[in-house]
C-alpha cells in the first residue's frame, strides 16, 4: 500500500500555531487507522508571500516526496495558504499525481474548484456561507458558536460546530462536533479510499 502524505499549507501567522495544529492533527492520526497505514504529514515551511506560491509549494512537494506521484496527498490549508495549496493541488495534478482531498480551513474569498473532493471549515456562519459561493465540497463545517479566525487553526479539538450537508452516510449526534473530529471522519474516509 502507498504511503499517504498530508501536506499543511498555513496562512500567513505565528509558526506556533501552525506547530498547535501540527501536534492535534498527530493526535488525530496516532487514534486511528491511519497511522497504521503510514501517513506521512508534513508542513510547507513558506513564510509571508510564500504561502501564496504554488510553485514554492509544489517545489517543496516535490523534494519531499522525491517525485513520487503515485502517492496519494491531502491538502489541509488555512487562510491565505488556501490559495497557494489550491494551485498547488492542480499542478500536482498535472504532473500525473494523486489528490485525494483538499481542505480549506478559512479559506475566505479563495474560489475552489478540482477533479477532487473539497471541503470547507470556517471559523463562522457567514465566512461559511459567503466561501461556499466560490465552490466548496459536500461537506463541510463551520464554527458555532463563533470563534476567532486563528482558533480553527490554532486549536480545531476545542471549536464547537455544525456539519454541513452530510453526504457521505455518517451523521454527527445532533449535527454538531469539534472541528478536530469533523477533520478525523474525513482523514478516515480518505484513508479507507
Amino acid at each position: 500500500m502507498l504511503e499517504m502524505s498530508i501536506i499543511i499549507c498555513p496562512g500567513i501567522h505565528e509558526p506556533e500555531l501552525t506547530e498547535s495544529f501540527r501536534v492535534g492533527l498527530l493526535d488525530i492520526v496516532c487514534n486511528s487507522a491511519i497511522a497504521r497505514n503510514s501517513a506521512n504529514i508534513l508542513v510547507y515551511p513558506g513564510k509571508d508571500v510564500l504561502v501564496l506560491s504554488a510553485l514554492h509549494i509544489l517545489q517543496f512537494l516535490r523534494e519531499r516526496l522525491s517525485n513520487s506521484l503515485e502517492s496519494p496527498i491531502i491538502f489541509i490549508s488555512f487562510s491565505a495558504g488556501v490559495v497557494g495549496a489550491i494551485g498547488a493541488a492542480h499542478l500536482w495534478q498535472l504532473l500525473g499525481g494523486r489528490v485525494k482531498a483538499f481542505i480549506a480551513i478559512d479559506g475566505w474569498g479563495v474560489p475552489l474548484q478540482g477533479n477532487f473532493p473539497i471541503h470547507r471549515m470556517s471559523h463562522d456562519y457567514f465566512t461559511h456561507w459567503s466561501s461556499c459561493l466560490l465552490g466548496s465540497g459536500q461537506n463541510n463545517f463551520y464554527a458555532e458558536p463563533v470563534v476567532d479566525h486563528l482558533s480553527i487553526w490554532r486549536s480545531p479539538q476545542t471549536v464547537q460546530g455544525c456539519w454541513v450537508d452530510s453526504t457521505m452516510g455518517i451523521f454527527p449526534p445532533k449535527g454538531h462536533l469539534t472541528a478536530a473530529e469533523f477533520l478525523y471522519i474525513l482523514l478516515k474516509r480518505y484513508e479507507a479510499n
